[in-house]
């Protein structure tokens, strides 16, 4: 008679045996709600929701992870960095859902929200298209000169709504012609003076912002943050 040999999915290592049935169902247990405790003081109610997994949220999930980045910052929850960026994104997830998303889908996450390099174009009314390429013909030029010789960072800045999310939340990012993105979650309809400030690297150099046409100039602030310059893009609503 020949001998039935365990099937690969059938066979269980004896040390892994061992060690699953020392540590017994009860002790899982309660290691399990210990876990949920702790994910519900970080993120509430949706935070202790049903995974998906492969780095997926579900819509309860993502509302939490939206309500926790409103009008705060990364380093205000322990985290690295003056503004939110897909890494910050991921951490915080984790933190608050355990789960882990890949770079990819952090990124795909920003872009549901609004977040994605435009261009000047794109980011005027169809009354405006034609100022916008002249401005970018004639007045960004000597926008990116300046910005080079003062060794400055210069960045886009607009703003997207979040729609099914009560209150009303904006996203207000900015995108660097050096291919970063950063953004901040808020309910405040003006341009944060907070976003601005932290626009600013550790090094303290100024940054250049051109402002497209989210904001009318009464939406700025009074105060402009010092070393942070700001540039409109031609709009028909800001000229009435």
């Amino acid at each position: 008679m020949r001998e039935r040999r365990a099937h690969p999915a059938e066979a269980t290592p004896p040390a892994t045996w061992m060690a699953d049935a020392r540590r017994g169902p009860l002790s899982d247990a309660r290691r399990q709600a210990a876990h949920w405790c702790r994910r519900h003081r970080a993120g509430g109610d949706g935070a202790v929701a049903t995974r998906r997994r492969h780095g997926q949220l579900t819509r309860a999930q993502e509302l939490t992870l939206i309500e926790a980045m409103r009008d705060r910052f990364p380093d205000q929850l322990d985290l690295a960095g003056p503004l939110w960026s897909r890494q910050a994104v991921a951490a915080l997830v984790e933190r608050i859902h355990n789960i882990r998303l890949s770079p990819a889908a952090a990124a795909r996450y920003l872009r549901a929200w609004g977040l994605s390099t435009r261009e000047p174009v794109d980011r005027a009314c169809p009354l405006c298209a034609e100022s916008v390429v002249r401005w970018q013909a004639e007045v960004y030029p000597g926008i990116c000169r300046t910005a080079q010789r003062e060794r400055a960072d210069l960045c886009w800045v607009g703003k997207s709504r979040l729609h099914g999310i009560n209150p009303a939340t904006e996203v207000v990012s900015a995108v660097s012609t050096r291919g970063w993105v950063r953004f901040m979650v808020t309910a405040e309809a003006e341009l944060p003076r907070a976003f601005l400030t932290r626009l600013l690297p550790p090094s303290g150099r100024p940054v250049h912002v051109v402002v497209d046409a989210s904001w009318s100039c009464t939406d700025w602030p009074r105060r402009v943050p010092d070393g942070v310059v700001l540039h409109p893009l031609p709009c028909c609503e800001r000229a009435r």
